[in-house]
């Protein structure tokens, strides 16, 4: 009985290992779950949609300031006390309830434009605001994709180093035998075992830069680090290892694309929306009025000595205005004047802006298309240096095997395949990164 209660347990304990073994295993990430886990997350991206829609609001206030004012008000009271009656004068005690109604309206005629060019550059504010946000977005969509890349990279780095380190383990078992039977020199199997714990550092060094980069795709996601995390696999026929595409193509289709360029053009046409509306407050400013107006007391009587009821005396005491105003800021402690300067300088940092953009822009573009023809080339040559390594190790192994070579000539035949397998890994990569970079730069950013 006792057995069988033991068997039974274990058996559950299994089962519920098994469940949370398979709870816990991690899903694998798509290129496209992690930008579209990034956006939801990143805090810049929800700060920049803020920013947003505080720009919205500005304009909102900035339409409903071209709108004509309209104010309705409604007054009772009700008033008791003594109060001289001058008919006889002597005091009296009264109660009197008094109302007062009226309804104005006023609407700017004109102002200089000064409130047509703030409606104009509110709303260019607005537009670049969007185009900030959006340049949030693609900042890190882009930096999602490099680091999701580099998780790759390291991946299959990862994969080659632990192959090699297997193939050096089993020369080594080989060579022990060999070794504790006096059949080899002994320098060959310490050789070997040294190479073995070189591959066995690399495996250390590699791993840490693949939970580095792990690390990185987690943060950019702003989820929690987890070093089993697992990205997609980027099948070989993806690999793209073309890209005729000019510098000053790139250029052109970045002044067109780049949501960064948009944002400094339109917060420019904003800043020169800015210095007309601030011109426009030293012009004077006319205004159209007219209101109207009505009151009820309860102490009002007839000639008979009768209360006048309610609607009665407002309908009787109403009465209408409209009038013209002018207002002139002949002086006015310069503040007009100083508004205007301010925002002229401010158009001038906006047009700075823009064109230090552009000469950013442009200056990247040339670095980075630089440094992806560079790494092309290097990937060209070491997919030749790979085939020829091979070969070469192909022919240094079957002599080390045969004994017609030593541990040296082994090893640095394996050292320079291993290295060359590696580079070769790192630079097709590196291709892709910098084609990515170019991608972002014309707004084809895609997962």
């Amino acid at each position: 009985m006792r057995a069988g209660k033991f068997l039974a347990g274990c058996c559950l304990a299994l089962i519920v290992t098994i469940n949370l073994h398979a709870q816990s295993a991690p899903a694998v990430l798509t290129l496209k779950q992690c930008v579209e886990t990034a956006l939801k997350n990143n805090m810049d991206v929800k700060l920049a949609d803020l920013n947003s829609q505080r720009d919205f609001i500005s304009l909102r206030g900035a339409k409903g300031a071209m709108l004509p004012s309209l104010i309705g008000d409604v007054r009772h009271n009700l008033r008791q006390g003594r109060t001289i009656d001058y008919s006889n004068n002597s005091y009296t005690n009264t109660n009197n309830t008094a109302a007062d109604i009226s309804l104005s309206a006023d609407v700017t005629l004109f102002n200089g434009f000064r409130l047509f060019n703030n409606l104009k550059a509110r709303q260019y504010m607005f537009d670049a605001g969007r185009m900030e946000w959006q340049q949030a977005r693609d900042m890190l969509t882009l930096n999602v994709i490099l680091a999701y890349l580099d998780v790759l990279s390291f991946t299959d780095v990862l994969q080659q180093t632990e192959q090699l380190t297997e193939v050096t383990q089993k020369q080594v078992d080989r060579l022990a035998i060999m070794h504790e039977e006096g059949a080899i020199k002994p320098s060959d199997y310490f050789d070997l075992k040294g190479q073995l714990a070189a591959n066995k550092l690399s495996l250390i060094d590699t791993r840490n830069q693949l939970n580095n980069a792990r690390l990185r795709l987690a943060q950019l996601m702003n989820i929690t680090y987890d070093e089993s995390l697992t990205v997609e696999r980027i099948g070989l026929e993806q690999f793209d290892m073309t890209y005729s595409t000019t510098p000053d193509a790139v250029y052109q289709s970045a002044l067109e694309q780049l949501a960064q360029v948009k944002a400094v053009d339109l917060v420019k046409k904003s800043a020169e929306k800015d210095v007309k509306a601030a011109r426009g407050g030293l012009f004077p400013t006319v205004s159209l009025g007219a209101g109207y107006n009505t009151s009820y007391q309860s102490i009002f009587v007839d000639t008979a000595n009768k209360k006048i009821p309610y609607f009665d005396q407002l309908k009787n005491n109403r009465g209408t205005n409209v009038g013209v105003g002018v207002y002139i800021p002949f002086m006015s402690g310069f503040q007009n004047r100083n508004r205007l300067s301010l925002s002229k300088i401010a158009l001038k940092e906006a047009e700075y802006y823009a064109e230090n953009t552009r000469i950013q822009l442009r200056q990247n573009i040339e670095r980075d298309h630089l440094n992806m023809t560079a790494t092309l080339n290097r990937y060209q040559a070491l997919v030749d240096q790979v085939g020829s390594y091979a070969e070469n190790f192909r022919a240094a192994e079957v002599r080390f095997n045969n004994g017609a070579s030593n541990s040296v000539d082994y090893l640095i035949a394996k050292n320079k395949l291993d290295n060359s397998k590696i580079d070769l890994i790192i630079a097709r990569y590196d291709f892709l990164l910098r084609t990515r970079i170019l991608d972002y730069y014309q707004g084809k950013l895609s997962w």
